[in-house]
């Protein structure tokens, strides 16, 4: 099979516009209001928890402090950043790409292992056999697929005034809507954290090769 399967490509491509768009936007949505909350609510800077710093124009869409506009680029990108989420779900489900390729096995999470993962990372060793990911990767990729991109999902539903009334009950489970908030910000930057380690490592490990198996799938393997 391919490595890197069309749905897979698909996704990935159509996910990075979907988060840059929503990062830099939700930059401008946090210049609005840059202090952040515990609990239902929320407005004085006394009560704030973090201060955010503000974020200049070049860091932003639209490039300038527009509130309207920003949370219009929002809104459009969320709807197929969480379609395309729970489609890619499903098809690593059903094609076994999960189990196959992500999951974990209780020899991987030996001390030993890990070091070892650890110490071929630093040289800039990616290569591995007996799966398609290293134990780092599979991590990586488990925690990015598993919480970090439906956190953003739940929490964006949580703040969402139009949403809100019909997901109280979600908004209960995240501590209140000012929580929610607080934790859509963490779960942002936790995922511009990954994507700065991801293209390092990308550009540290054959970019050409790396980018082109994205675009065309790359060389065929045994499963």
């Amino acid at each position: 099979m391919t490595k890197h399967a069309l749905s897979t490509r698909l996704w990935h491509w159509l996910n990075v516009i979907c988060v840059v768009t929503l990062f830099m936007s939700g930059l401008t949505i946090s210049n609005a209001h840059r202090y952040l909350y515990w609990g239902d609510w929320g407005f004085s800077p006394s009560m704030a928890w973090y201060a955010v710093p503000r974020f200049p124009n070049w860091m932003t869409i639209p490039g300038r402090y527009n509130l309207a506009v920003a949370r219009d680029w929002h809104i459009l990108m969320a709807w197929p950043f969480a379609v395309g989420l729970l489609f890619m779900w499903i098809v690593m489900l059903a094609n076994r790409h999960f189990q196959r390729d992500i999951t974990t096995t209780r020899d991987e999470w030996r001390p030993k292992a890990i070091w070892k993962d650890i110490v071929e990372h630093l040289k800039l060793n990616f290569e591995h056999a007996g799966g398609k990911y290293n134990f780092l990767q599979k991590l990586a990729y488990g925690v990015v697929l598993g919480l970090f991109l439906p956190m953003m999902v739940f929490t964006g539903i949580s703040i969402s005034p139009g949403m809100e009334p019909s997901f109280g009950w979600l908004v209960d489970l995240l501590g209140g809507r000012q929580s929610a908030r607080s934790l859509h910000f963490i779960f942002a930057w936790l995922l511009f954290a990954f994507f700065i380690v991801h293209i390092v490592l990308v550009l540290l490990s054959k970019p050409i090769e790396q980018i082109r198996s994205m675009i065309t799938g790359g060389k065929t393997h045994e499963a």
